[in-house]
């Protein structure tokens, strides 16, 4: 593992929320998109490819926010989406699935991946190619006992849950192990982006940052 899989690597434990960016979002929504989940306190932004404009949304965040945010890449489901998603600057990949040869991509790249996992062999699977953090996904289907159940022989891999977190979900998960969270929905909505819309979205990722500091026993 490189030094730059090491420091995102880092950046997803101590920070431990993940935006999860999805819909036919503008260059300029975008923008204020990532203004809002930074003034929430969420440095971490996943545009998924199957988005509009998401490579160059990638690109332009990254240009804009360096420094400030991370942007990472989401629904990266083969090798030659990892490439097309590095290519735009991703700093980060995330994958619904576990695919072997974008495992090797993001390697050699010496970058960050957490492909998605549901079972303990897919889990295995994934750390003995070199994953350290993978994707618990769909994580609401079972909830926080099963991501219990699955660390229990495997408290060696860090486990990110995604699906169905939010500031009520987000205590029990931490608990039964979590390392960090993807938020998909609850935070970014596919709704007209208005000024209401950005203060509300605002008014989420502070509840979860809020939440995640309460549940780490933080004042």
């Amino acid at each position: 593992m490189g030094v730059n899989t090491q420091q995102i690597e880092q950046s997803v434990r101590d920070d431990g929320l993940v935006a999860i960016v999805r819909g036919d979002f503008s260059l300029d929504d975008l923008q204020t998109v990532a203004e809002a989940l930074l003034e929430g306190g969420v440095r971490l932004l996943e545009l998924t490819l199957n988005s509009r404009g998401a490579l160059t949304g990638i690109e332009r965040l990254g240009a804009r926010f360096s420094g400030e945010l991370v942007v990472g890449a989401g629904t990266v489901r083969t090798a030659q989406d990892a490439r097309r998603a590095l290519g735009a600057g991703a700093r980060f990949l995330v994958a619904p699935n576990l695919d072997l040869e974008t495992v090797a991509v993001a390697r050699d790249h010496d970058t960050l991946l957490l492909p998605g996992v549901f079972t303990a062999t897919e889990a295995q699977t994934a750390h003995a190619a070199g994953c350290r953090l993978v994707k618990l996904f769909p994580a609401d289907a079972l909830g926080p006992n099963y991501l219990r159940a699955l660390r229990a022989p495997l408290a060696d891999i860090g486990f990110v849950p995604t699906g169905g977190v939010d500031p009520e979900t987000i205590g029990a998960f931490h608990a039964a192990g979590a390392v960090a969270f993807g938020i998909g929905s609850y935070l970014v909505r596919k709704v007209p982006f208005t000024p209401q819309e950005r203060e509300a979205l605002r008014g989420r990722a502070s509840a979860l940052r809020a939440a995640l500091t309460q549940a780490r026993g933080g004042a």
